[in-house]
């Protein structure tokens, strides 16, 4: 079973940065792909970045030299960095967990935490 608990998120001006972390709990030498989907109010939630097993990242274009996903396999956390962040970027952010693929943005996300909002004013 895997456990998955974002914190992080918040209300930052335009321009601002913030990190997100995600702790993972789960079974001892299990490995996944790891995420981070984000879900503005009224629309479909959307790949952000994903990470895999063996640390190689892909991020999504609009984000791309913005966001940075990162994890630390010894303290089971992962990471996103988001800087010069956008009002468009105002959303519900996710971190999810897939058996180990690449692409990992392909993979097959079964595991989901609750979510932390994160909010960009102008």
């Amino acid at each position: 079973q895997v456990q998955l608990l974002e914190s992080g998120g918040g209300s930052v001006q335009t321009g601002g940065s913030l990190t997100l972390s995600c702790v993972v709990s789960k079974p001892a030498y299990s490995g996944y792909s790891m995420g981070w989907f984000r879900q503005a109010l009224g629309e479909e939630r959307k790949w952000v970045a994903c990470i895999s097993l063996h640390n190689r990242a892909s991020v999504q274009g609009s984000v791309n030299g913005r966001f940075t996903i990162s994890q630390d396999n010894a303290k089971n956390t992962l990471y996103l960095q988001m800087n010069s962040l956008q009002p468009d970027d105002t959303a519900m952010y996710y971190c999810a967990a897939a058996a180990p693929v690449w692409p990992c943005e392909r993979g097959s996300y079964t595991y989901w935490g609750r979510g932390t909002q994160v909010t960009v004013s102008s």
